[in-house]
């Protein structure tokens, strides 16, 4: 049995990590999967690694490429039925050392980028369509060194649940999942300093079930949010964190 076969997904940022999980989840379930890259070269690497999948090279901070990929994606599929906006930046810098280059990146990437792509997106979803956003952890609690990280992501979710009204009429799901510290490759590209990766350590040693997530972990939240076992939920957050954030 596959459940998502006949389905067409979108994931945006999966050459790696959490976005990988899922398209491989995603693709052994029996959907048709799409996803995107930052580069050139994570792109080339993922299509190698990942036989079955297409990739495409998209800038998730590029409202344009953004159009283009939807328009893409309609052109040769017909329709989208999950869209897993999955993309995403981090940085660590404290709220007295933040740039507003470094704040204006985030909120590129994080937010502006990801909006235009589902406003773009609203024509091509499917009646009963899944959309799936990433959020993070620090949402919801407060993380040293992630201020506007942080509320970048807050704002997606804050997106989320708006976007559930909106598109209920037509039967259309948005829910959010929320990871806490996962093994991605995204903590190597933050440019970590000793003393932040000993705070990203320490972080890690307040999960209750200390130890960080694995990428297949959400995966696992991502596919049950895009199969018709979440049928009837929306706007919802799930979060995966080990208990980081409310325990």
């Amino acid at each position: 049995m596959d459940p998502l076969k006949g389905k067409i997904a979108l994931i945006t940022g999966g050459t790696s990590g959490i976005g990988a999980a899922t398209a491989k989840l995603f693709q052994k379930e029996g959907a048709t999967v799409i996803v995107t890259g930052a580069s050139e070269k994570s792109v080339n690497a993922a299509r190698e690694a990942m036989p079955g999948i297409e990739f495409v090279h998209s800038n998730a901070s590029d409202t344009q490429a953004a159009q283009h990929l939807i328009e893409s994606v309609a052109q040769k599929h017909g329709r989208i039925d999950i869209l897993f906006v999955n993309a995403g930046i981090a940085r660590v810098s404290s709220a007295a050392d933040t740039e507003e280059q470094q704040f204006d990146e985030l909120f590129a990437t994080n937010v502006r980028g990801p909006y235009f792509l589902l406003k773009r997106a609203i024509p091509v979803l499917s009646d009963g369509a899944s959309v799936i956003l990433t959020s993070s952890a620090g949402a919801l609690r407060g993380l040293p060194g992630l201020s506007a990280y942080s509320a970048s992501k807050a704002a997606l979710r804050s997106v989320g649940i708006t976007l559930a009204v909106e598109l209920a009429s037509r039967k259309i799901r948005v829910n959010t999942i929320t990871p806490g510290p996962i093994n991605t490759p995204i903590a190597g590209k933050m440019g970590l300093t000793p003393a932040q990766m000993a705070g990203f350590g320490e972080m890690i040693a307040r999960v209750p079930l200390q130890r960080p997530g694995e990428p297949e972990e959400i995966a696992a939240a991502a596919f049950y949010f895009a199969s018709d076992e979440s049928r009837f939920t929306t706007g919802t957050e799930l979060i995966i964190d080990g208990g980081l954030t409310l325990l």
